[in-house]
Order: structure tokens, then sequence, then C-alpha cells
């Protein structure tokens, strides 16, 4: 079985934050997306790591789990994506680690999938789906031209038990282990994706994410830029931080 990080989830109230940040600032391009019971979700690539996929909620009672984060947080990270192509064995595998999945449905055969509640995951929702082709829609209208092309080069995510999370990404999701000491740990899957956990006591549910990181090969964040990415990232409830 191979597991690779597919995308960092969003949610927001709605999606034109997300659009200027993640398209018109920080280059996204579209990839797909498309309607799902109670939810709209859009993904976003980049030059290289992982997509953004933005979520927003439609109504109807299959839109309660969003409505309800929202209600209780506001626009924020909601769930880290793992591309599998075997999810029985992903399942075994965080099964033998003691963790017990939630939300498992396997019944349609283009997308399996499972949840790793919060409390068992280190603060974060974790998708891990078996996947078989891709909806093809169009971009949407207020989705602006790209900016210049960067790559979403890191996530950073504080934990409180650093080695649980650690194993967890990498003995289960299939995390190469790049750096490690006693307060973090560097792991990175193909494509350059990579997800560096940080040992930090007393966070909600064991863990929280931090910020994440872009980068420009070809010349620098503009100040224009980084105001700009600072104002629309803080609607959106995360913390970007703009190098190279």
């Amino acid at each position: 079985m191979t597991a690779v990080l597919d995308h960092l989830a969003i949610g927001a109230p709605a999606l034109t934050d997300g659009w200027q940040l993640f398209g018109g600032v920080l280059g996204g391009r579209w990839a797909y997306g498309g309607d799902s019971p109670g939810f709209w979700w859009g993904q976003l690539e980049f030059g290289a790591g992982p997509k953004i996929e933005l979520l927003t909620p439609v109504g109807g009672p299959d839109a309660a789990f969003l409505e309800r984060f929202l209600a209780a947080r506001g626009a924020g990270p909601h769930h880290f994506n793992f591309v599998v192509d075997d999810i029985g064995e992903a399942l075994a595998r965080i099964r033998a680690l003691g963790i017990e999945p939630v939300g498992v449905n396997l019944a349609n055969p283009y997308w399996k999938e499972a949840f790793l509640h919060p409390r068992t995951a280190h603060g974060i929702v974790i998708q891990v789906a078996q996947q078989a082709g891709s909806p093809r829609v169009p971009a949407p209208r207020e989705l602006p031209e790209p900016g210049p092309p960067a790559s979403f080069d890191l996530i950073e995510h504080r934990v409180s038990d650093l080695a649980g999370a650690t194993r967890l990404f990498r003995q289960a999701l299939d995390g190469q282990l790049e750096a490690a000491s006693d307060r973090a740990a560097e792991l990175t899957w193909p494509g350059g994706k990579r997800i560096r956990l940080v040992r930090e006591d007393g966070l909600p549910l064991g863990g929280a994410l931090h910020h994440i990181r872009f980068t420009r090969g070809a010349g620098a964040f503009s100040t224009q830029d980084k105001d700009r990415a600072g104002l629309l990232a803080k609607r959106l409830g995360v913390m970007v931080d703009l190098a190279g």
C-alpha cells in the first residue's frame, strides 16, 4: 500500500477570500471540484506540494458537519487528506496503532473514505481515501486569473505528543522521516509535500495547525503580495508564510 498527502482542506462560509488568496496571490491553478451532499468543494494545485481544497456548506442535513465546524470556530483548516491505493490495508495500519477510524464508507467504488477524529489524529481531522477518477467541472467564475506560480512547500502542525504523531504519519501514512529531534520531526511525500511536526504542550485536542508556507522559485513575494495574503489568510483562519 502507498499513501500520499494529497491536500489540506479549509472550510469557509464563502469561498471568495480563498480563491483570491490561493489563486490570485499564490498562483493556484484549478484542479477539480464539484457538489457533494451538503457542501461544495474545489481544489487548486501549485508548482509543487499538496493541493488546497476549499469547502463551503450548501444547506440541508448533510451540511451539518461543516456548519458545526464553522459555528464553533469560524473559517479555518478542516482536514488533511491522504490518498491511498488500498484503503483496507490503510485502515489495518491505523488500527494497529490503536486508532479506530470513524465515518468509514467503502460502498462507493469511485470514492472510498474513512476519517480519524482530531482527538486521535493530533488535533485535526485526517481523511483517508481511495479514489478512482476525478470529477471534471469548470472552474468557478469568481476564481481570478492565477498569479505567478508558487510552491506549497510546508505545513507546520503543532502537537502535544510528538512521538505518537510521528508514528501515525510515518507508519500508517507513509511519510518519509527527513529530520527528527526531541522537539520536531519533518516528514515528506512525493511531489514536494512536507509536514513539520513541532512539540507544544497544552494544545486543545492535542494539536493544531500552526502555519503553511509558500515559496516562489522566480522572484520574491512583493510587500503588496504579503499584505494582501495576510489580510485574506486572517479571514480564512489560517497563517500563511510567504518565503523566497
